[in-house]
């Protein structure tokens, strides 16, 4: 790790250099330094990569006559009238004149420095925004200087930093790195290059991006289009799909018990027993996991599959492939609800064939859970389901071999690493299947996921209705209000999801509980729930049973209902306040309905500020909800619309996600990575091993789970 010594970067006698970090107390550091700890910045090539934001151009001096307002314009003037006001507030105020015409610079927060420097007859150099007005031109808060002194060479580099560290000691900092990095090739001699802009050598990219030239098209800097910009995008995909692989070839050299589909047992003994056939992707994904289970290497694969598209089912039938084989199966959901949810399915489906299931959560009383753990640890409960309860500690399997794990999204590397650690076997690690209900667009697959086989259930099963979206305005909202009366008439059920449970200031949301209190008021007769996640776990079962068994008419809900409900008699869902949801969640809310024979609705409320109109991201999520149920275009807008760090969710904990490459806009690069990757760690095995640590450090850690 990278820790800096001396006062600041730059200074004789002082680089940044490799030592051992942990060694060396905190209280040693200045607060810039650890600064720049914070930010990541903990070797040279980190620093070295650690690309501006923006640049600001100080190579020429405006003319305050030429200066176009909303441009940020450098100029030299003579200070006229310097003077603090107290209206509308307390304010300096300073006036300068480039004997093209004159300018006031105001400052809300000054210092009585400022007044020295900013002196009448004072000639200075002054940079900032150029705004008109009623009062002639004027500036908010420039920076400036004395006048005189060369000026700069290159665009000057604007890089995100944190509280305590100032520009220009992170500028310098850059310059300590860049020169001091090892930016030595690590591509093979004679890599052919996917696009012919790239073919800049990494430390001229480097130097390039850090303090390009006055001519440079500010466009191409922006957009990233440059070839510098190519060149680091390549070098930056290569490293992904380098650690991915290397991850993936790793986990091959582990062992895993060999679990054969028994063709007599309890796997084709599920099938006659379900009350429903499989549909070809079904068959398809089963047949796919079965063979992985086969082998005596670790299965690692990600089940992908839209709302209801059927993926439990599928985690049954694996499940039943290990018990035949004498084993234990995990199966760990995000929330007790999906839990609950789980267990009910899996006891009514398995039970008949004396399959034993356990489950575990963090509500249980002592009683019970004891009960459970003694279950598991005997090897008598051959099927485990619960929350993160089931990677505590003091929960012993007899013989795990398989783990499931569902919306595995919301779950952390640390996580998802215990419950493969509750495997007894020396030397051996469990099988792990992860599934979704979020479907995974191909350049994702293709970067993020590259080191998983990847399973798709593309197919709903029969008898799912379509859903009409609606997206309806809250001023309409009684409109809704009438329309649930009418469900509710036709023996129909209704969610209603809110998202806040109480008044925020930030955030003007209605309520759930609020929500709660005016539904039942307009719905007289009707019975109408509550449900959120601060609610005691008894009493959310008891809102959800009431709910499932037909009784309670309408479910007031915050989020919690968002995966695993399933209630075929709902027919209508409305969603408060839609623009405030990101578009997968919409769609996973959507789901929920549409599950029984009844046409069914999602009304998508939308509020918007007083006097205005939604951001255009929100309208896309409206939009896109109501073009199309089809969870993988859904997925694919999403990624659009927020890039891969939301989408991603905790998969990424303590990983980098990229910083430099767009995977709509590079999918050349990506593909090209992705060849030229294996013929690397074959052909090159020591270059590869140098290009992800200068890329990666020690962060493809998380890559083990």
């Amino acid at each position: 790790m990278l820790i800096l010594q001396g006062k600041v970067p730059g200074e004789r006698h002082n680089r940044c250099m490799l030592q051992n970090a942990p060694s060396l107390p905190a209280k040693t550091l200045s607060a810039p330094q650890k600064a720049l700890i914070k930010l990541g910045l903990k070797r040279d090539i980190d620093l070295a990569l650690h690309l501006p934001l923006r640049y600001e151009d100080e190579t020429r001096i405006v003319m305050l006559r030429d200066a176009r307002e909303g441009d940020t314009a450098q100029i030299e003037a003579t200070v006229t009238a310097c003077e603090i006001t107290q209206r509308p507030r307390r304010q300096l105020l300073v006036t300068v004149d480039d004997g093209s015409d004159t300018c006031v610079m105001r400052f809300f927060s000054f210092y009585p420095s400022h007044q020295k420097a900013l002196a009448v007859g004072n000639r200075i150099r002054a940079r900032g925004e150029v705004k008109g007005g009623f009062m002639g031109l004027t500036m908010m808060h420039p920076t400036f200087k004395a006048a005189g002194g060369n000026l700069a060479e290159a665009l000057t580099p604007v890089y995100s930093t944190v509280a305590g560290l100032a520009q220009a000691y992170l500028r310098r900092a850059v310059i300590t790195g860049l020169n001091h990095a090892d930016l030595s090739e690590t591509l093979p001699p004679g890599v052919p290059w996917p696009d012919p802009r790239g073919a800049w050598s990494l430390r001229d990219a480097l130097r390039f991006l850090h303090h390009p030239t006055p001519d440079v098209s500010l466009a191409a800097l922006e957009d990233r289009s440059h070839p510098a910009w190519v060149r680091l995008k390549c070098e930056e995909l290569l490293a992904q799909q380098l650690s991915q692989l290397t991850a993936k070839r790793e986990r091959d050299l582990l062992r895993a018990p060999t679990l054969k589909l028994k063709s007599k047992g309890l796997y084709g003994q599920l099938l006659k027993a379900l009350p429903f056939g499989l549909t070809n992707a079904q068959q398809r994904v089963g047949q796919e996991i079965a063979k992985d289970l086969a082998r005596s290497v670790p299965m690692h694969r990600l089940l992908q599959g839209d709302v209801g598209a059927g993926k439990t089912v599928v985690a049954a039938l694996a499940a039943m492939v290990a018990v035949d084989a004498g084993w234990q199966c995990a199966l760990m959901a995000p929330t007790e609800i999906l839990a609950t949810q789980h267990f009910a399915k899996l006891v009514g489906w398995l039970e008949p064939l004396g399959v034993k299931v356990a489950w575990l959560i963090g509500s249980q009383k002592k009683k019970e859970r004891a009960a459970m753990l003694a279950l598991i640890e005997s090897g008598e409960a051959a099927l485990v389901v619960g929350t993160h309860a089931v990677i505590q500690e003091h929960v012993k399997f007899k013989n795990l071999a398989l783990a499931v794990i569902d919306e595995q999204h919301r779950f952390g590397v640390a996580q998802r690493l215990a419950l493969r650690g509750k495997m007894q076997a020396d030397g051996m690690e469990p099988h792990m299947l992860m599934m979704t209900a979020t479907p995974i667009p191909r350049t994702l697959a293709m970067s993020y996921y590259a080191d998983l086989d990847v399973s798709v259930i593309d197919e709903l099963p029969p008898g799912r209705t379509p859903i009409v979206t609606r997206v309806v305005s809250d001023h309409r909202r009684h409109e809704v209000v009438e329309r649930i009366g009418a469900q509710i008439q036709q023996g129909r059920q209704v969610y209603w999801v809110c998202p806040l449970i109480e008044e925020s200031e930030a955030l003007d949301l209605t309520n759930a509980t609020q929500t709660h209190a005016d539904l039942s008021e307009a719905l007289p007769g009707v019975m109408v729930g509550l449900l959120h996640s601060r609610m005691p776990v008894a009493e959310k079962k008891a809102v959800m049973e009431l709910f499932t068994a037909g009784v309670m008419g309408v479910l007031v809900s915050t989020t919690v209902i968002e995966v695993g409900v399933d209630v075929p008699n709902a027919s209508l869902m409305v969603i408060e306040h839609a623009e405030r949801f990101g578009l997968s969640q919409l769609h996973q809310l959507r789901g929920r309905v549409g599950r029984g024979a009844a046409a069914s609705a999602c009304v998508l409320l939308y509020g918007t500020p007083e006097g205005g109109r939604l951001s255009e991201t929100a309208r896309e999520r409206l939009r896109a909800m109501v073009d199309t149920n089809d969870g993988f275009e859904i997925a694919r807008r999403d990624l659009e619309i927020r890039g891969p760090g939301e989408f991603l969710g905790a998969r990424q904990s303590g990983a980098p996600l990229l910083r430099f490459a767009d995977l709509e806009t590079d999918s050349h690069l990506l593909d090209w990575a992705r060849a030229l990757a294996p013929q690397m760690l074959d052909q090159h095995p020591q270059l590869s091993e140098r290009h992800i640590g200068r890329w990666l450090g020690g962060k493809s850690e998380y890559l083990k789970a």
